[in-house]
């Protein structure tokens, strides 16, 4: 997931960090179906092993909708500052 995954992306491409949003937008709950997950995107970064951040990103019909930024190892400096930025 590191050398052949997000390392050789953000290598390709001359990035700093990856963004994506965290989730799709929230779902409503039934007694049927429960909570119904329409994907993420921080499993990569989780099994690599590398640093991310999620912050509120705006809303969709009413409902939080999250923004998550993927750093490379030990780059949380340049992660949080970017993050805070947006």
């Amino acid at each position: 997931m590191r050398d052949e995954g997000l390392d050789a992306v953000m290598d390709e491409h001359h990035l700093d960090v990856l963004v994506a949003p965290t989730t799709g937008p929230a779902t409503s709950r039934t007694f049927v179906h429960g909570d119904r997950s329409t994907g993420g995107s921080t499993s990569p970064a989780a099994v690599a092993g590398y640093p991310s951040i999620t912050v509120p990103a705006s809303f969709v019909q009413g409902l939080p909708v999250g923004l998550s930024f993927f750093g490379r190892a030990w780059s949380e400096d340049r992660l949080i500052a970017l993050a805070y930025a947006f």
